[in-house]
């Protein structure tokens, strides 16, 4: 029989020379290996705690060693089983995720099939894509409009930004205008056809993200993203949508469980929902959530900004999927080291990907990258703009 012989962590980084935000210079890949030789890859979720995940996929190793590795199901159980504080650990999820999806790299390249074959067969033979992470050092609404028709040049039809500078909790009306101004000038930018998202990284209380929808609603976005902090989903989404009923609100990239996703899904709070592979249980949890959201007509446009492995992993679970409606994506915008990865094996075409049909996540990993770019350590912190934000964007134009 054949049986999980090692978990291998490889965080990968180039701190040393990075232009990117320091989220994006990290990745955290996992290789599942079995007793005769093959390999899986996975990939976790770096941001800000690269030293607690590496320890937490330790933990997953310490339990997956020595089991049958295609009993994916009952491996899920027995992990959930013993894991016991799943629902409040992003770290226990993140790590299982990064092993889910390298136990279904594992299970195709045996069948000899892509993961979406097993995932209930080719749905979407090509995936429509919007670009994030292209407005790196904007600032002006000039700016933003200059990069956008860029990024159109570049075959995408869609494209998401946070216009919003360095405001979190409560916004002025200076800051307001500045903001939508930023995102006018790429709708002019770019023209009616291309559709625009709005990030907002779940920064504002409530009052302040209810005057943001509606001032946005007449640039009609494809969708808002996170417009209040988490912590304020349930009250705040329905304040939200009581006030601008025709604006689509995402949400959900910060989902663990299928619960939480059921949550705000019988709430009736969400449009588009956002589960992220990497951290919400791999292909295993991404399944169950897919369910859901079909029970309540709710479209998917699952979150996907960390590195290559994802990238390929939740194009897989694209492939399959009645309901998605969009597809992020930072590929074309990541550090070049990470495209090299995998042999830069995904091209966009007219603003769509092709989905890889080889077997497993359909990918070669170059592990020469892996070995040269490990490194120890954590992401730099820096306290003038969060983690989370597209570089040197933290900033006013009027004013500063």
């Amino acid at each position: 029989m054949v049986t999980i012989k090692d978990i291998e962590i490889y965080p990968v980084s180039d701190l040393a020379t990075a232009k990117a935000s320091p989220w994006a210079s990290v990745s955290i890949i996992v290789r599942v290996i079995t007793s005769d030789g093959q390999v899986g890859y996975g990939e976790a979720v770096p941001t800000l705690r690269v030293n607690q995940v590496v320890k937490a996929i330790e933990e997953v190793r310490r339990f997956m060693i020595g089991k049958d590795p295609f009993r994916i199901e009952y491996l899920f159980r027995e992990w959930y089983k013993h894991e016991f504080y799943i629902a409040r650990s992003f770290e226990a999820a993140t790590a299982y995720s990064a092993v889910d999806i390298a136990l279904h790299d594992l299970l195709g390249k045996y069948l000899g099939a892509p993961v979406y074959q097993f995932m209930g067969g080719l749905v979407n033979e090509k995936i429509k894509a919007y670009a994030n992470g292209w407005y790196s050092d904007c600032v002006t609404p000039d700016d933003f409009a200059k990069r956008a028709k860029e990024v159109v040049s570049m075959g995408f039809k869609a494209m998401k930004l946070d216009p919003f500078g360095p405001y979190f909790d409560q916004m002025d009306e200076e800051g307001l205008e500045e903001a939508v101004e930023r995102v006018r000038a790429v709708r002019e930018a770019v023209g009616k056809y291309v559709d625009i998202l709005i990030e907002t990284h779940g920064r504002f209380n409530v009052n302040t993200a209810v005057r943001m929808v509606k001032a946005m609603e007449e640039l009609n976005p494809l969708f808002i993203e996170e417009p209040v902090h988490p912590d304020l989903n349930f009250e705040g989404l329905a304040k939200i949508k009581a006030a601008a009923p025709t604006v689509r609100i995402a949400v959900g990239e910060r989902i663990i469980t299928v619960e939480e996703a059921l949550q705000l899904l019988e709430r009736g709070l969400v449009d588009v929902l956002q589960p992220d592979i990497t951290n919400a249980l791999g292909f295993t949890g991404m399944s169950r959530i897919r369910a859901l959201t079909e029970a309540y007509g709710v479209e998917l446009a699952p979150h996907n900004a960390f590195g290559p492995v994802q990238h390929v992993a939740t194009l897989q679970f694209d492939a399959s999927t009645y309901n998605l409606l969009i597809q992020e994506s930072f590929y074309e915008f990541w550090p070049q080291w990470k495209r090299d990865l995998i042999y830069n094996a995904v091209k966009l075409e007219d603003g769509y990907y092709r989905v890889p049909n080889k077997p497993g996540l359909g990918i070669d990993v170059n592990e020469k990258v892996l070995s040269e770019m490990r490194f120890e350590g954590m992401e730099p912190f820096h306290e003038e703009e969060p983690v989370w934000v597209i570089k040197n964007t933290w900033k006013r134009f009027r004013n500063p």
